[in-house]
């Protein structure tokens, strides 16, 4: 049972799925920022030395089978609210006060649980989100709520070892964990109708020490919020947060306007905001972030025994380039039963789900792919801009189009010149006199690569622009927004590529 492509190879027998309900970004969702570190794993792969390093330090699990050879992968990204290391000793008390921890409870919580898509070839890649108390059936256990699914399952098999006897105490943790990450592993592959071929986990010392790593992650906030439970005390807009306070960030519920919900968008965008500054902001550039980064992997990072690395991130270079949108689940609301407050889910639906998700990130890298290339950005000028005034005349249909060229010449240090309508014309040109032919060239060179002529009726040391039908408004620099309010509520889906203010 595995994804290859766009398609999902279905179990036998399994009857075709409804209609789906209408797809919602907002549901109800739990977002890991383990993600960050499959990302960082990626990148540095790309040198034999430095993989040989970064695994030879990382504790592996045998809990799949996936071939990363060839084909799409689906790696499964889980984040647990983990007292211990990887190995499993206990965090210090001076950590988790630093954390914000709170009291241990003695269960081991998978709060997070994402289903990574990168398809063959690279490509857009999709971040599957499942809420932690979605109601589902879990393989050698019961029905419950599939964060259930790694703790219950590995104190069961905790107890069954212990009954045996002839287990060091070690090997019983490591045994019984395996099966609880194994049973995890199988709900989910029920649920989505995919096969998992990776596994990564992440404990809350190591997403802390991962935003330290990085230097910090920006966010936004609309409005100041605090909130004692985990640690929360934010100003209003924007800000850099890491260790603690970014911990705080994402795990705060209470104060928030949607409580859970906000807590969501939050982990959300600030997962999208990692993934951005590891990927474009020269971190794996910097051989002490890089070496720092890998220190954090190979102290909180869990990963299976079989994953190549390096054949991964030759899989997922595109990711890189922004290519990852992060979704949830469909969901059909809550209930209270037994086992507590559920978020109810049909399989039928989150199959269908997943399978026209990935389809549609396909066809958004296909279409990319075949999208014209921006033209080449104009290079330095080589004269002295203030010896010449540059004139607009718009004969487009764009009003106050004039006006826009001429300032953007100013800019680049031009002499302000006149503006004015023109009649109607389709072909932009611009226009000089005597020996500032040189001069029109790098003005027409500025705007898109405009033809030049010469004019009787061009005066020395101006230059005349003509704006025509065809004028290529692209060329012009995007204005800066002219407040610092917050923008509004985000409305598409978040991506890598950049992140909105949030609650």
């Amino acid at each position: 049972m595995s994804t290859r492509g766009t398609a999902t190879v279905r179990r036998p027998g399994v009857p075709p799925p409804p209609p789906p309900p209408k797809r919602t970004w907002r549901r109800r969702i739990r977002i890991a920022l383990v993600v960050a570190h499959v990302l960082v794993l990626a990148a540095a792969g790309t040198a034999w030395s430095l993989y040989r390093d970064v695994t030879a330090g990382i504790v592996t699990t045998d809990v799949v089978s996936g071939d990363s050879s060839d084909g799409a992968q689906n790696v499964l990204l889980v984040g647990v609210d983990s007292r211990t290391d990887t190995k499993g000793n206990p965090l210090p008390d001076e950590v988790l006060r630093r954390l914000h921890a709170g009291p241990d409870t003695g269960v081991l919580n998978s709060d997070t649980i994402i289903l990574l898509h990168v398809p063959d070839g690279g490509g857009a890649a999709a971040a599957f989100s499942i809420p932690r108390d979605s109601y589902v059936d879990i393989p050698g256990y019961r029905t419950d709520k599939i964060n259930a699914a790694y703790p219950a399952v590995t104190a069961l098999t905790a107890e069954k070892l212990v009954a045996e006897g002839g287990h060091p105490r070690q090997e019983i943790d490591a045994l019984a964990r395996q099966a609880g990450r194994t049973a995890l592993v199988k709900a989910v592959e029920e649920l989505t109708g995919v096969s998992v071929d990776h596994y990564a986990e992440i404990n809350l010392l190591g997403f802390a020490n991962l935003t330290q790593a990085v230097g910090g992650v920006d966010v936004c906030l609309r409005a100041a919020t605090s909130d004692e439970l985990s640690g929360a005390d934010f100003r209003a807009g924007p800000q850099t947060l890491s260790g603690a306070d970014a911990l705080s960030f994402v795990r705060q519920r209470h104060g928030l306007p949607q409580g859970d919900l906000s807590r969501i968008r939050r982990q959300q965008v600030f997962l999208a905001a990692v993934a951005h500054k590891i990927l474009s902001a020269g971190t794996l550039t910097d051989p002490a972030k890089l070496s720092a980064l890998v220190g954090v992997a190979q102290d909180t990072l869990v990963i299976d025994s079989g994953w190549d690395l390096l054949g991964f991130a030759q899989q997922a270079a595109g990711i890189a380039r922004g290519n990852l949108e992060f979704v949830t689940i469909p969901t059909l609301g809550t209930q209270t039963i037994d086992v507590g407050s559920v978020v109810k889910v049909d399989p039928f639906q989150v199959h269908d789900f997943v399978d026209r998700t990935i389809a549609d990130q396909a066809a958004k890298a296909e279409e990319a792919a075949k999208a014209t290339p921006p033209p080449a950005a104009p290079g330095p000028l080589t004269i002295i801009p203030s010896r010449y005034a540059v004139d607009v005349r718009n004969g487009s249909s764009v009003k106050g189009l004039a006006v826009t060229v001429v300032d953007r010449m100013r800019d680049l240090g031009f002499l302000r010149g006149s503006t004015d309508n023109f009649e109607p014309t389709e072909e932009s040109v611009v226009r000089y006199t005597g020996a500032d032919r040189g001069a029109a060239l790098q003005v027409a060179e500025q705007l898109g690569g405009l033809p030049v002529e010469a004019s009787d009726e061009t005066v020395a040391g101006h230059l005349l622009v003509i704006l025509g039908s065809d004028f290529d408004r692209s060329v012009l620099p995007t204005p800066a927004p002219r407040t610092t309010a917050a923008p509004p509520p985000p409305t598409a889906p978040i991506t890598a590529d950049g992140v909105p203010c949030i609650d």
